[in-house]
């Protein structure tokens, strides 16, 4: 479960947000809307302890995350708005990277069923710098299925998406809800997706 109490950044004597309340148990989707330039994406690192609070608290299972961090990180996926894939090498290769890096267990025919979900499975030899906006958006979705973390905190992942893959990402969300799992998510559109919690900023 993460809490947030009262959290507020200030940057250079100018107020980002201010006396943010949060409560994300499993099961569960809270979403942060506003628009481009709000505080959504520095209220994002603040949840993940790379932005540091002017004011306010953050618990992870009942506990200051500061003095949980080892046990949260193991919890967490988080999906920035920019890449994390090299664009120089193949999606194959990216996706070698990232089962290695994350000592995922995740097998070959997991891997296949979601290239070809995402449409991604024609491409497995292509360079990634090779790729459109949306396709190296859907290849960073991958790492949600290859980290099989229980939180999930993504930064506007479903701007620049064609529809079908809007519809998929939701049914997605959905999965992983039934699954026990959690999720927060910065929009600054209205992505018809039913959370149990709107952060408007």
């Amino acid at each position: 479960m993460i809490i947030v109490k009262d959290l507020s950044v200030e940057r250079q004597d100018k107020k980002i947000f201010e006396n943010i309340n949060l409560s994300l148990v499993p099961g569960n989707i809270a979403i942060l809307k506003g628009k481009n330039g709000s505080g959504k994406t520095t209220l994002l690192k603040a949840l993940l302890n790379i932005i540091e609070p002017s004011v306010g608290s953050i618990y992870w299972k009942g506990k200051l995350l500061k003095k949980n961090l080892y046990d949260f990180y193991n919890h967490v996926t988080f999906i920035a708005d920019t890449t994390s894939s090299l664009k120089k090498l193949t999606i194959k290769d990216n996706i070698n990277i990232w089962k290695r890096f994350f000592m995922s267990n995740i097998n070959n025919t997991q891997i296949e069923t979601a290239l070809k979900t995402l449409k991604l499975d024609n491409y497995l030899d292509k360079k990634v710098g090779t790729l459109s906006f949306g396709e190296i958006k859907k290849l960073e979705f991958l790492r949600l299925i290859i980290e099989n973390k229980k939180v999930w905190i993504l930064d506007e992942p479903l701007s620049n998406l064609d529809d079908d893959t809007i519809e998929l990402m939701k049914q997605t969300f959905e999965d992983h809800c039934a699954k026990e799992g959690s999720i927060i998510f910065s929009s600054h559109q209205n992505p018809g997706i039913y959370v149990s919690e709107e952060i408007h900023l």
